[in-house]
């Protein structure tokens, strides 16, 4: 008889050194996993809380006169949140021609203001710099 090697019943003796080493990666992999979602998880929540307390959005702007522009502005914050906001006007050429900080104190989750921002000639644009919570 040559070379007819017998098959031995596959787990008749016990796991292989293979199967072992498997489970275990398994159970390294699905806990990094479980890791991993978890640091994902917490930073989207820190993301989404963190940027809801105070946000402002520019709705329109309208060039007044050669040395003014009315902003529109809506803010959403608590309402116990106080912050601030940064505006800017800019010229044609793109240099920065007006700046203004307006504070928001009102007790509301919902403001809307018209803001006149002065500048120091013509402007063609205004532009929401910041908006920071106090």
């Amino acid at each position: 008889m040559s070379a007819v090697r017998e098959q031995l019943p596959e787990g008749r003796y016990g796991r292989s050194a293979d199967a072992r080493a498997d489970r275990k990666l398994k159970i390294v992999g699905s806990v990094l996993g479980v890791l991993l979602l978890g640091v994902v998880g917490w930073i989207g929540y820190d993301y989404v809380s963190g940027k809801s307390a105070f946000s402002g959005e520019l709705i329109k702007f309208k060039v007044a006169s050669a040395q003014a522009v009315d902003v529109h502005l809506e803010i959403r914050k608590g309402a116990d949140v106080s912050g601030t906001c940064t505006l800017r006007a800019l010229a044609e050429s793109g240099a920065e021609v007006g700046r203004k900080d307006i504070a928001f104190e009102q007790r509301e989750e919902l403001v809307n203001e018209v803001v006149t921002l002065r500048t120091t000639e013509r402007a063609t644009a205004a532009e929401l710099v910041s908006c920071d919570a106090r």
